[in-house]
């Protein structure tokens, strides 16, 4: 039940954007399991103003840098967000054809009761 947030510099055009919400749902199925058609995920685009990266942690990171924010059940393992990073850093590479440098994504994990899917209940508590 991941929910993810993109956040990219603005004018990529929109089968670049559908491909990165493909690629980030096929590494998510492969990876974590998510079962068929969990695809919950938004993505906001920013203006050069609004939008800053840099090299830290040895990376040299460009303008196409996507930051990509994964909220999942407190449940994943560690070598599953392992799978799960190198997995989408291929995908990504391959279509759109984001550099690997340039897929940024960070994994916040919550506890099961935190969550309510619709009509005002909680499904997994």
């Amino acid at each position: 039940m991941p929910i993810i947030h993109v956040s990219l510099r603005a004018g990529k055009p929109p089968a670049y954007r559908q491909a990165i919400f493909d690629g980030l749902y096929r590494a998510m199925r492969e990876t974590l399991q998510v079962p068929e058609d969990d695809q919950f995920m938004t993505m906001s685009e920013h203006d050069a103003a609004n939008f800053r990266t840099g090299t830290a942690y040895g990376v040299a990171r460009s303008a196409d840098v996507v930051y990509i924010q994964i909220t999942v059940f407190d449940t994943r393992t560690p070598e599953q967000k392992k799978a799960l990073f190198k997995r989408t850093a291929e995908l990504l590479g391959k279509n759109p054809g984001i550099r690997p440098e340039d897929v940024f994504i960070t994994v916040l994990p919550s506890a099961k009761e935190n969550w309510s899917v619709g009509n005002g209940v909680a499904q997994f508590a």
